[in-house]
């Protein structure tokens, strides 16, 4: 079934991020964040790209246009700006993980260092 993003929510939370993991979902999990937090913590898949650099990267992400798209930062904030700015590029299928990393740590997986 192929979803739009009007069949997407804006945001997604943790549960729905794991949800999508644990069944295998091929999307793309892009970490906003700056390298020294991504240093502290991280989730495997996801591929760091830094809020200031997206514009310059912009070409990195051609590739999985067409793809969902979930990004996260620490708390939300960031990931939403990116989101939203990737929209307004074109991107269809973009969501902002609500809560970042932190609620990950709290909420699916306390092994992730919390900062």
């Amino acid at each position: 079934m192929s979803e739009n993003q009007d069949d997407l929510p804006l945001e997604i939370d943790v549960q729905g991020v794991k949800k999508l993991l644990d069944k295998g979902v091929d999307f793309f999990l892009l970490d906003c964040r700056e390298p020294s937090e991504y240093a502290i913590a991280k989730l495997d898949s996801a591929v760091l790209i830094p809020m200031r650099e997206i514009p310059a990267r912009l070409p990195e992400l051609e590739p999985v246009r067409d793809q969902r798209i979930v990004v996260h930062c620490h708390h939300g904030g960031r990931s939403m700006q990116v989101t939203q700015w990737l929209q307004q590029q074109g991107f269809p299928r973009v969501q902002n993980m609500a809560g970042g990393i932190d609620a990950w740590s709290v909420e699916i997986d306390r092994a992730v260092a919390r900062y």
